[in-house]
C-alpha cells in the first residue's frame, strides 16, 4: 500500500506537493470515487484516474552512478549547473528519477538514483545505519594522535558530534605532504566528511565514495550508471532492517 501523492508523482503527474493539491481539489479517483483525503493508501490492483484519465503507475527504478566532480546531486539548479540527470541517457530524460541522498558539487563516487521514495528513506535515515565508505585525500601528514581523535568523533556544525563507523590510514605522502584516510559512516549530515577533516585541521584535497554497504564503483567509470540488480535491491532493504 502507498500513499495516493506518492503514486501520482512517481507517474509523473506532478511533484508530490502538487499531486497533493490535485488530490484536495477532488480531480482524482480511485476504484471510481473521488478521493480528497491526503494520506489515502492504494494498493497496486487500483484503478486511478486524474482527470478522467487513468494514470499508469510508474515501475521502480534503481541505478548505480559514478559521479564525476562538477555535478550537483540534485534534479535541477538554481545556478544553471550540471546535475547528476544529466549524466543519463536519453531513455532516461522523460523518467523521474532523483539522488538518493547527496554528494557534494566537488565529491565524486558512488551515488545511487532512484524513483522509490520508501527505498529513499530507508538508505538514508541514520537510524538504518547504511555503511558509505569515502576516500578522502587531506593537506599535511595525520598524525596517530588525529586519526584516533576522529575514531572517538569530532564536533561540527558547533555542537554535533560526529562519530565515523571506521578510519583507517591508506597512505602518507610526505613528498607531496598529503594523507589518504578511509573514512566510514552511517550517518549523511551536510559536507560532513570536509568538517570532520577541518576539525582536525587537514582540509579536504579530494574525497570520493567508493562503496555503498556491498556496493562498489567496480565496472563503472566514472560518469557512467547501471541498473542495480534485483538481488541487491533486496540486499539493501535487507541490511535496512533494524539491527540487533
Amino acid at each position: 500500500m502507498e500513499r495516493l501523492q506518492k503514486v501520482l508523482a512517481q507517474a509523473n503527474i506532478a511533484s508530490r506537493r502538487k499531486s497533493e493539491e490535485i488530490i484536495s481539489e477532488g480531480r482524482v479517483k480511485v476504484n471510481g470515487v473521488v478521493v480528497k483525503e491526503l494520506g489515502f493508501k492504494v494498493n497496486p490492483n487500483d484503478h486511478i484516474e486524474v482527470d478522467g484519465q487513468t494514470i499508469e503507475r510508474a515501475e521502480h527504478l534503481y541505478f548505480l552512478l559514478n559521479k564525476p566532480t562538477g555535478f550537483v546531486s540534485t534534479t535541477s539548479d538554481e545556478f544553471n549547473r550540471k546535475t547528476v540527470l544529466d549524466l543519463l541517457g536519453a531513455e532516461l530524460h522523460n523518467v523521474r528519477l532523483y539522488p538518493v541522498g547527496r554528494l557534494d558539487f566537488d565529491t565524486a563516487g558512488l551515488l545511487l538514483l532512484t524513483n522509490d521514495g520508501d527505498f529513499t528513506n530507508r538508505m538514508t535515515h541514520p537510524e538504518h545505519e547504511i555503511e558509505k565508505e569515502y576516500l578522502v585525500r587531506v593537506e599535511g601528514i595525520v598524525i596517530r594522535k588525529q586519526i584516533v581523535q576522529l575514531r572517538k568523533g569530532v564536533i561540527i556544525d558547533d555542537d554535533y558530534l560526529a562519530v565515523p563507523k571506521e578510519v583507517r590510514l591508506v597512505e602518507l605522502n610526505k613528498s607531496q605532504k598529503s594523507t589518504l584516510l578511509s573514512i566510514t559512516l552511517t550517518e549523511g549530515r551536510n559536507k560532513q566528511v570536509r568538517k570532520m577533516m577541518d576539525a582536525i585541521g587537514h582540509p579536504v584535497k579530494k574525497l570520493t565514495r567508493i562503496r555503498y554497504e556491498f556496493l562498489t564503483l567496480e565496472g563503472v567509470e566514472r560518469g557512467n550508471y547501471r541498473p542495480l540488480k534485483v538481488h541487491e535491491i533486496k540486499k539493501l532493504y535487507a541490511n535496512s532492517l533494524p539491527k540487533k
